[in-house]
């Protein structure tokens, strides 16, 4: 186990942070129309941290609330391959940084 540094924390925290919505999107893809109470149960994540997560994709314009819950946008399938050519070029830049230290 590694001791918390305020170097490593954030970018731990964030990376956290988009996985969960990234798990989230997955899950209402999968699973569409679906409620909040259902992706807590299905992701074992509390409602509170699912109601977060709704919030940001759909201020992200990924989902739209409908009556019988949460759905995806068109906009979706282009955040993905954006996405996928962002965790790309980081894994770049997380190799670069492992070979810069030794």
């Amino acid at each position: 186990m590694t001791a918390s540094s305020v170097l490593t924390s954030k970018i731990e925290s964030e990376i956290d942070l988009l996985q969960r919505h990234v798990r989230m999107l997955k899950a209402i893809m999968d699973n569409e129309p679906i409620g909040i109470i259902r992706l807590s149960e299905l992701l074992g994540v509390p409602q509170h941290k699912v109601r977060y997560s709704l919030r940001i994709l759909e201020q992200e314009g990924l989902i739209r609330p409908s009556s019988d819950g949460a759905v995806t946008t068109e906009s979706l399938k282009p955040f993905m391959e954006h996405l996928k050519v962002i965790l790309d070029e980081m894994e770049r830049t997380v190799k670069e940084l492992k070979t810069q230290l030794g």
